[in-house]
């Protein structure tokens, strides 16, 4: 069905190629799963499919690509349009129309299909990927997963017999993935559909595929075969195969199921091992001193005062001041290269226990002579962050439950001075109010009984009043509505320094509303927010980015330079920081990119970590990051895990909404479950990872019942 002969490509003013000697054949009826590092020119061979290289990219294509017999030399893109179906990295670059169901029927209405057969297709479609309730949505509405979802459905519905998708499921929730992954292989198997796809995240897909290519580096000849054939060779795969490679199983297993069969002795070798998540001591006050501090309360907003527009530009935006460091972070060197952790590079450390201390910083008010700050002093207009300016909070919340997480009503806090009440929000004459249902603005009716929903999110819902450790950022009673839609709501949430955030649920949950809240742009319809002692959406942009910065799930919404050099000689000066900070960055993240590409010439990954680099330029205390791991491949997935640990051992709050299992496994101390708006789950990483079916990673549900979550824990364990 597809078959490329000795192909190559050059762009124009590139010295190379970015592949060749591209020569492979997919059968009718075959998945077959195009895999390689960042950069290697994946998207490349995909749109060489469809006609999009060279017709749209421009450059020079040498050798022959035929679909369906069709030479793609000599027919364009729309003259392939009924046998090829495409699906971009980017789903915004897809849409032609304003709602969901329009987008869904356009394809159709260009091939000219008659009515009643596109109004069937439509249903189907709706019906196969989860979209019936959101057939009138504007697309402008959706979350990222949804967008990618709606895309997916636009190729389907015309039939193609050949799909070619460049990271289909790079923004979908687990679930979501496993539903879109099953209607692929049920096209393929029922319908005998050739599908040709380009995933990161092989964990997902890899047990689906029929054949594998591998492109191992830009330029060289790709490698064609059975799946485990080429995952032995690869040196992208998932943590299945990494785990049977440290096992020494062959032939490498492919499904958790494979290696579970397998397991038994491994997990013999284990037992007497603790996972060192569980060895860590419990956070809170046992494992970190508080501060003397006085508890104010958050200013709130009046219920309904808002409508949940967005508010002025956030701190995405480049800064024109200085913030308070511009100097480069800090390297650890050792045998991997940059920002190898030294001390123990397989896990995060839960901020206040001992192995997360730094060696030198300031004395902690209470705790024994020699005790040091984790972190140092951050300075900015209002006063150090977690002064006594700023309400107190938790270091991170205890269990739902537990003492500390009873609300209180102006009662004393342990470890505060006498009088320190807990934070909540405060009515007039100093009367304690709770969050209003966003859905019924104004003051609750007196005497109104709880309702059995209502009682069931408050076992849900966290207070970290009884904490006492400086927070980065603390949201109270958060609510907010997009038109008829309820985003958030009963949201609390408390983030210390040198803690690490997952936030995590299906999409449409409000992760990414969340992350708008805290920098400033999405104004709250009910409860509080602050973030370094300032409200986000009321802050001056130049001046909240002195607090907290944030990388969009759509990179490119931060780049605007006409060069990589460019980009990140902006990003220097922006950030008052020495010339070339950017740049050392950009090298860390991912080697190779050079200075003169344009970035909207980079691949997704490329992008993600251009921007990341400008943001972490300005090195704010707080960093939020919406689905940071799309685009990358493992390697620059550990690149940037090793930069993120080395900012929360600085000190720096991280805070990132991912469908990425396998990053928060790693990289997260805690995990935030949001679904519908609210927390569902807030605790230890695994705790709640290890009992969720669908946000468990590989490694987890291979050696169940014992608590691993990564390869890097079980091969630090058999050494």
């Amino acid at each position: 069905m597809i078959r490329f002969e000795d192909v190559s490509v050059t762009y124009e003013g590139a010295g190379e190629p970015t592949v060749q000697g591209v020569d492979f054949e997919v059968p009718e009826g075959e998945l077959v799963l195009l895999v390689g590092p960042s950069g290697v020119g994946k998207s490349t061979v995909l749109g060489a499919v469809s006609g999009l290289v060279p017709h749209f990219t421009g450059g020079t294509l040498r050798g022959r690509v035929t679909v369906a017999g069709r030479d793609t030399r000599t027919h364009r893109p729309r003259e392939l349009a009924d046998v090829v179906g495409t699906v971009g990295q980017d789903p915004l670059a897809h849409f032609v129309t304003d709602t969901v169901e329009e987008e869904l029927a356009y394809g159709m209405e260009s091939l000219g299909l008659a009515p009643e057969v596109m109004r069937r297709r439509v249903e189907e479609t709706l019906d196969l990927l989860g979209l019936a309730d959101l057939r009138d949505r504007p697309i402008a509405t959706l979350s990222g997963g949804q967008r990618q979802r709606v895309a997916i459905g636009s190729v389907l519905t015309p039939h193609p017999r050949v799909l070619v998708l460049d990271e289909p499921t790079s923004a979908l929730d687990p679930a979501a993935a496993e539903e879109v992954l099953a209607v692929l292989q049920r096209l393929v198997h029922d319908l005998g559909t050739t599908v040709l796809l380009a995933e990161h995240r092989l964990e997902r897909v890899i047990q689906y595929a029929d054949r594998v290519v591998l492109l191992p580096a830009p330029g060289a000849a790709p490698r064609y075969g059975d799946p485990a054939e080429v995952m032995a060779v690869s040196p992208v795969y998932p943590p299945v195969v990494g785990l049977g490679r440290l096992a020494g199983w062959s032939p490498l297993p492919l499904t958790v199921r494979d290696a579970r069969r397998r397991a038994s002795t491994l997990r013999d070798r284990l037992t007497g091992h603790r996972p060192p998540r569980d060895a860590e001591p419990p956070a809170g006050p046992a494992s970190r001193s508080p501060e003397p501090q006085t508890a104010g309360p958050l200013p709130t907003d009046p219920a309904g005062s808002h409508s949940g527009t967005t508010a002025q530009p956030g701190p995405h935006i480049r800064p024109t001041e200085p913030t308070d460091s511009g100097s480069p972070l800090p390297k650890a060197t050792g045998p991997t290269g940059p920002f190898t952790e030294p001390s123990d590079p397989t896990r995060p450390t839960a901020p206040g226990s001992p192995s997360s201390e730094p060696t030198t910083g300031t004395p902690i008010p209470g705790t024994p002579t020699g005790a040091v700050s984790p972190l140092p002093k951050a300075t900015d207009p209002t006063g150090p962050i977690g002064s006594s300016t700023e309400p107190s909070g938790p270091a991170r919340p205890t269990a739902p439950g537990s003492p500390s997480s009873e609300p209180t009503t102006g009662t004393p806090i342990p470890g505060t001075p006498t009088g320190a009440g807990s934070p909540l929000p405060t009515g007039p004459a100093g009367s304690r109010t709770t969050p209003l249902e966003p859905d019924a603005p104004g003051r609750a009716a007196a005497g109104k009984a709880p309702s059995a929903l209502a009682s069931l999110r408050r076992l849900f819902r966290r207070d970290s009043a009884a904490l006492g450790a400086p927070q980065v950022a603390e949201v109270r009673g958060l609510a907010v509505r997009r038109g008829p839609v309820t985003a958030l709501r009963h949201v609390d949430l408390g983030v210390a320094r040198g803690e690490t955030v997952a936030l995590m649920g299906r999409n449409g949950a409000g992760k990414s509303t969340l992350l708008g809240s805290l920098v400033g742009l999405v104004e709250p319809t009910a409860g509080a927010v602050r973030v370094g002692g300032a409200v986000p959406h009321r802050t001056p942009a130049r001046e909240l980015v002195r607090r907290v910065g944030l990388v969009p799930q759509e990179p490119r919404d931060l780049l605007y330079a006409d060069t990589v050099a460019a980009e990140c000689a902006a990003a220097d000066r922006d950030a008052g920081a020495e010339p070339g900070t950017c740049r050392t960055l950009v090298s860390e993240l991912l080697p190779g990119i050079t200075d003169g590409i344009h970035p909207r010439d980079l691949s997704e990954g490329q992008r993600l970590a251009l921007a990341l680099a400008v943001v972490l330029t300005a090195r704010p205390p707080l960093l939020l990051l919406d689905e940071p791991t799309r685009g990358l491949d493992y390697a620059a997935k550990a690149r940037l895990v090793a930069v993120l640990r080395a900012l929360a051992a600085e000190g720096h709050a991280i805070v990132l909404a991912t469908h990425d299992v396998e990053l928060a496994a790693e990289i997260a101390h805690r995990v935030v479950l949001l679904a519908d708006g609210e927390v569902i789950a807030d605790g230890p990483t695994a705790e709640i990872v290890v009992s969720s079916p669908s946000f468990a990673p590989q490694v987890t549900k291979i050696l169940a019942p014992q608590r691993w979550l990564t390869v890097s824990e079980v091969r630090e364990a058999l050494a």
